[in-house]
């Protein structure tokens, strides 16, 4: 262990926080190699609280991967020091945190354990999710964006597509990369810029691009009259939406300070598309573990949470009832000041 302690990562600004670790794998399963579409060969390390690492774990669902792809679930808490050494823990046991399970290949105590395998000298942050190629015995690829993409085509080889899932149509190719643009900027990544903001600066400008966002977001619900973000296809833009909003009443709001407004109050389309995948789309509510993102977010940020405490609400978590017919819903929106200029630079 003392070639691993001489490791450690030097403390994360917000900055390297939302750009991910100095150092990633970007590969592939293709049937041209080295990783090769087989059954059992691979491994996905996820968190259940991690919106990052929930994308990928959708598809998997979304594809029908469930008996190709086997899931390890790392525990929520605690994540370590303010180093985030020693990071994310397995269990030892299933029932020692229920959804968690411990590391079947190694043994393994901490997600650290599987970076060091891959590569002994690691400099980086040890994130999820993590896809292992049991075969080759390292990292095939740690950012979700991408194992995102390439879990949809992966195993298309090998395996019949059971849910005639395909989330970036060449028709809505361009659509979808530049709407995931602001959506990554100001959204998946904007709710941590104001949530780990250590000044009042740096919070008053991070949280109206938040806001604004979802004003746009909420206009687009509407005029491509759903269910989906684009209309009637379910698509990419879904999964990275779905990912941080499944998580923004029960979570930023509260914990992150993003209390402009809530989804279920100021945003009705929004909120309404929300109820649609969580309650009527399968998969959505599958991946989703409000333990999980909850006992995460409130006990691994101490200098946010310090004392650990986890609030009840909101109750429900996901409200019921959808309402197909968009135009019986009025388009919401946040129309503070700040948040109205911050839309007029959104691209």
């Amino acid at each position: 262990m003392s070639t691993m302690t001489a490791t450690r990562p030097t403390p994360s600004t917000v900055a390297e926080h939302l750009a991910g670790a100095p150092k990633s794998w970007h590969g592939k399963i293709t049937p041209d190699g080295p990783h090769e579409p087989e059954a059992g060969r691979y491994r996905l390390y996820i968190g259940l609280f991690c919106p990052f690492a929930h994308r990928a774990n959708l598809v998997r669902h979304l594809k029908g991967l469930q008996d190709i792809l086997p899931v390890t679930v790392v525990k929520p808490y605690p994540k370590g020091d303010d180093r985030g050494w020693p990071g994310w823990q397995f269990p030892k046991t299933a029932d020692e945190y229920p959804g968690a399970t411990p590391d079947p290949l190694f043994g393994a105590s901490y997600l650290h354990e599987i970076y060091f395998k891959a590569d002994a000298a690691y400099p980086g942050r040890y994130s999820v999710p993590v896809l292992w190629d049991t075969k080759l015995g390292t990292i095939v690829n740690n950012e979700s964006a991408e194992i995102m993409r390439d879990l949809q085509t992966a195993f298309d080889s090998i395996v019949p597509d059971k849910n005639g899932v395909t989330l970036y149509p060449a028709s809505l190719q361009k659509q979808i990369d530049t709407n995931a643009t602001w959506m990554q900027t100001e959204l998946n990544a904007g709710v941590y810029r104001a949530g780990f903001a250590t000044t009042q600066d740096e919070y008053d400008a991070a949280v109206p691009r938040v806001f604004a966002a979802l004003n746009k977001l909420e206009r687009m619900i509407a005029e491509n009259k759903g269910p989906y973000i684009l209309g009637t296809d379910l698509t990419e833009l879904d999964i990275r939406a779905y990912a941080t909003l499944i998580r923004f009443d029960t979570v930023y709001v509260q914990h992150f300070k993003c209390n402009l407004g809530t989804l279920r109050h100021d945003y009705p389309q929004i909120n309404n598309w929300l109820k649609n995948l969580y309650w009527n789309v399968p998969g959505f509510r599958d991946t989703t573990d409000f333990g999980h993102i909850k006992d995460n977010y409130t006990k691994s940020h101490n200098d946010i949470n310090p004392r650990g405490i986890t609030p009840m609400g909101p109750f429900p978590h996901i409200e019921e009832g959808y309402e197909a017919d968009l135009v019986r819903l009025r388009v919401g929106s946040v129309n503070h000041p700040r948040v109205l200029e911050a839309e007029r630079f959104l691209e």
